[in-house]
């Protein structure tokens, strides 16, 4: 089978289009005949050895990359459940989806319904748990309360927002350009800013009339970690939930002191 294979950890030019064999199923897993693999920033934390170190993303290069696919079932190892050759699937967390077919643990394959096109049950399995995680346990949402979404015309941004409001929660979105801002709006946020423009610190503090926000979702990392601390309430909530700018490594109690955490 054909399939994106990375030597060893390191940028783009990593990646290599490869001949390796179809794998075989073994106890409780099965192989999908994947249709859509999902391209996620976690395949880039994957590549660049961000995540070496890992053990919930256990990954020894050479490997085949991708974190989330959907397709049908091929085949099954022993073990493999209630699922059947020919159920379509999709599934999130397992590594191996840039290539035609993946072996994955039963348990981690969700059943999709034929009225769900297969692009939109990949794109929703990583980012849409993503999603829900962060607006309904990380922090749960609901009326009243006021939230910043980082990349709100991300892939979990546009998520993030529009579960947010089915909750009853004020989105502030930030987005870089115009183009990416109709998207924010779009989804349903009630402020947008543009981080290329305006400094997200102040925009917040005057939107909220100085108040901050319950929550931020930080899905930029480096960049934006300090200022979202300021844009808390005090004993907010921040996530960081990603790193498109870089990896935060360390927090500053002084920076929690002042943000008033």
């Amino acid at each position: 089978m054909k399939a994106i294979v990375v030597e060893g950890y390191g940028g783009a030019e990593t990646l290599t289009l490869a001949d390796v064999p179809i794998p075989e199923p073994g106890e409780g897993e099965a192989l999908v005949k994947l249709a859509r693999a999902g391209v996620n920033f976690i395949d880039i934390y994957t590549r660049s050895g961000l995540y070496a170190r890992s053990d919930t993303y256990a990954q020894t290069p050479p490997m085949v990359i991708g974190m989330e696919g959907a397709g049908e079932v091929a085949a099954l190892g022993p073990g493999a459940g209630d699922l059947a050759e020919g159920d379509r699937v999709a599934y999130c967390l397992s590594l191996g989806s840039y290539a035609e077919y993946a072996t994955v643990p039963a348990w981690k394959l969700v059943k999709v319904p034929h009225g769900v096109p297969l692009d939109i049950a990949a794109a929703l399995q990583l980012q849409g748990s993503t999603a829900h995680y962060l607006t309904q346990t990380l922090f749960a949402l609901g009326p009243g309360h006021w939230c910043l979404v980082h990349a709100g015309a991300g892939g979990v941004g546009q998520l993030v927002i529009q579960l947010a409001k089915a909750r009853g929660a004020t989105v502030i979105a930030t987005v870089g350009g115009a183009e990416k801002a109709g998207i924010a709006r779009a989804r349903g946020a009630d402020h947008v800013i543009d981080y290329r423009q305006t400094d997200f610190v102040a925009a917040v503090g005057e939107i909220t009339g100085g108040n901050g926000v319950d929550v931020v979702y930080d899905s930029v990392g480096k960049d934006t970690i300090k200022g979202s601390l300021k844009c808390l309430k005090p004993r907010g909530v921040l996530s960081n939930n990603g790193a498109s700018s870089g990896a935060v490594t360390a927090i500053d109690p002084m920076d929690l002191a002042e943000a008033g955490s």
